[in-house]
């Protein structure tokens, strides 16, 4: 039996498959893209960013007193 596999030709074997080799392996769970399903508050944060989205919301009411708060007139203590 004529045997040539020799350590020069197991490094060129390697050296040929090192570019399959070399991807990252694929996660089995993708990240979520539907906002129903996704639960943690964190992954939520970020994504509104990336969409450009408020989150979390405030309502209407809610920004409008926190804008008369922050236009109150001071009161003064001179007399």
């Amino acid at each position: 039996m004529d045997n040539n596999r020799t350590r020069a030709w197991r490094l060129a074997q390697k050296k040929r498959n090192r570019a399959r080799d070399s991807h990252p392996p694929r996660s089995d769970f993708p990240k979520e893209k539907r906002w129903k399903l996704m639960y943690i508050r964190s992954e939520k944060l970020a994504r509104a960013a990336q969409l450009g989205m408020d989150y979390p919301r405030v309502r209407n009411g809610l920004l409008a007193r926190r804008a008369m708060e922050e236009y109150k007139p001071e009161r003064s203590l001179y007399m």
